[in-house]
């Protein structure tokens, strides 16, 4: 689950808030174990997801470094590459 949180600070153009809420519901989706919650639940994951998006946002505004944004496109090549290395080239 937790694989799809993607780094999400020191980009050009910064993280969107779309972004931040979708690592914020695969973190809440790692804590709770589960994908989906029951309806009993339904209102404190989604109270969760809603702070832990709150908090994310808070965070990236706050932080700071000296280093140049990194350039999504070239970021997800690099990755895209290290994918390759890992497992292999994608055969259908």
């Amino acid at each position: 689950m937790c694989r799809n949180i993607k780094p999400l600070f020191n980009f050009d153009p910064p993280a969107t808030e779309a972004e931040i809420r979708d690592a914020s519901l695969q973190f809440v989706r790692k804590l709770s174990g589960c994908n989906k919650p029951s309806k009993a639940n339904e209102d404190a994951f989604n109270s969760a997801i809603d702070e832990v998006t709150i908090a994310a946002q808070k965070m990236l505004a706050t932080l700071v470094t000296n280093a140049e944004p990194k350039d999504r496109k070239v970021e997800a090549e690099k990755a895209k590459e290290r994918s390759i290395k890992r497992f292999g080239p994608k055969t259908i």
